[in-house]
């Protein structure tokens, strides 16, 4: 049977030119289209993947089609999309990115009004649209207009990111920061924002190409030339992309790739400490991040709201209760005073502002937070599989510790932690498993991946 679900955990993916194929992409830009009805203004925006370019021209010339008024932002980090739809009263917009997939998928998200992704209930009327086939059809007399091209895009949001920071206790400091930007559009962005913060900066991976010099998802292993980079060059910390740079992912001057959360938790005690936004003390994560965030907030008196994996479900969570920011572990951090979605040029400025203001550095702030080692790793799924089985099996298992089900199933031990959750963009179980050794890291893993292997036969 197959499913009527598109969209995954942020946005609809699929191989390029095999699930996402022309055809695919006319229903669903057509379904997008219909949605938001004729007349309405909507910016679109790419990444730099081999299938963007052509999808590029599908989603436009659907949408003319149907008589809508097309915006063309290029090549464009969805952050910055996101905040020229807010700023600019644009009814919606589309960015056609696969984010921090392989380079061989390509991908397309929905953006609203607010500039965040669009809610769940949305993509479910753009799928039952799809489905239905219940396209906008446009008179020809409505049409004859092309798309029109706008070129200001990165500058008025990197103008956006310096008004929120203290840009000139930054530019005193004197940073040396280390980019890299997954040969895709934040390199576009990045090394402009750090020039104009007086940071002087080195890159590496920022040519534009469809086939990038590392894997699109910012992870330890993809960043070990960043790692040796930074140690080279003497750099206080070096910072690394996916592929629509709404992460940021730093690596310390010792070439330690730092975990998202762990980083996330120095800008939220920054938010509470040093700047005076006024906002409620209040952080939303995804159950994917570590438990030490918890250890590490308490004593600034910021409660911890846990969600579903997912930047969707984050954004308008806390756009629901009010929150001084919100994260995933991969590297992505929302700062609600610019907007609610990942950012990752406003993550680089907010922390260059932390570590200026406190007069220290990267690596003496990551050798405070206690001390973890983490690994991550995923398990293919066949169609079919009773995902229930999986966390009642594990329930069994550990079930006398603390247990948290928005998602999959979360364990919290001690000293460790684990999450096993289905991936909304692949085929997969993907396992986080923490704790504070490495000996009891790895006999955990071994563990539970016996556990779900046993229930997967």
């Amino acid at each position: 049977m197959i499913s009527n679900r598109l969209f995954g955990t942020d946005g609809v993916r699929g191989i390029t030119n095999d699930f996402m194929n022309p055809e695919f992409v006319v229903r669903l830009s057509g379904a997008i289209g219909t949605f938001f009805g004729k007349g309405s203004r909507l910016l679109v925006g790419m990444d730099a993947r081999a299938g963007s370019y052509f999808i590029r021209h599908v989603v436009i010339g659907t949408l003319l089609s149907e008589g809508l008024k097309v915006y063309d932002a290029g090549l464009i980090p969805i952050p910055a999309l996101q905040y020229y739809i807010k700023e600019n009263g644009f009814d919606g917009g589309i960015m056609i990115t696969a984010s921090h997939n392989p380079p061989e998928y390509s991908g397309i998200k929905v953006i609203m009004g607010d500039g965040v992704e669009a809610p769940r209930n949305v993509e479910k009327e753009i799928e039952e649209i799809f489905w239905e086939k219940k396209y906008l059809r446009t008179d020809w007399r409505s049409l004859g207009y092309d798309s029109f091209r706008v070129y200001d895009v990165i500058d008025y949001y990197i103008n956006g990111v310096i008004e929120k920071v203290d840009a000139e206790v930054i530019r005193k400091t004197g940073f040396k920061v280390v980019v890299d930007g997954a040969n895709s559009v934040g390199s576009l962005s990045t090394p402009k924002l750090l020039r104009r913060l007086g940071v002087k900066i080195y890159t590496i991976n920022t040519d534009i190409s469809h086939i990038p010099n590392r894997a699109p998802e910012p992870t330890p292993e993809s960043l070990k030339n960043l790692s040796s980079a930074v140690r080279v060059w003497g750099a206080d910390f070096g910072v690394a992309h996916d592929g629509d740079a709404d992460r940021a992912i730093y690596v310390d001057s010792d070439g330690e790739v730092i975990s998202g959360d762990r980083t996330a938790v120095l800008l939220c005690k920054h938010l509470a400490l040093d700047r005076r936004d006024n906002l409620p003390k209040r952080v939303v994560t995804a159950v994917s991040s570590s438990t030490i965030i918890e250890d590490a907030l308490r004593d600034y008196g910021i409660e911890i709201v846990w969600t579903k994996v997912g930047s969707v479900g984050i954004a308008r969570k806390m756009m629901e209760i009010g929150a001084m920011a919100g994260f995933e572990e991969n590297g992505g951090f929302m700062f609600p005073p610019h907007q609610y979605v990942r950012d990752g040029a406003m993550s680089i400025a907010l922390m260059l502002e932390y570590l200026a203001m406190n007069g220290t550095s990267l690596r003496e702030e990551v050798l405070k937070l206690p001390r973890r080692y983490s690994i991550k790793t995923k398990v293919p799924l066949k169609p079919g599989v009773d995902l229930n089985k999986v966390n009642e099996a594990l329930q069994q298992v550990f079930g006398d510790q603390r247990v948290i089900t928005v998602d999959g199933i979360k364990v919290i031990g001690k000293d460790y932690w684990f999450l096993v959750r289905p991936s909304g963009t692949e085929p997969v179980l993907r396992v986080f498993v923490e704790a504070a050794d490495k000996e009891k890291m790895e006999k955990l893993l071994n563990s539970v991946l016996n556990c779900v292997k046993q229930v997967l036969k």
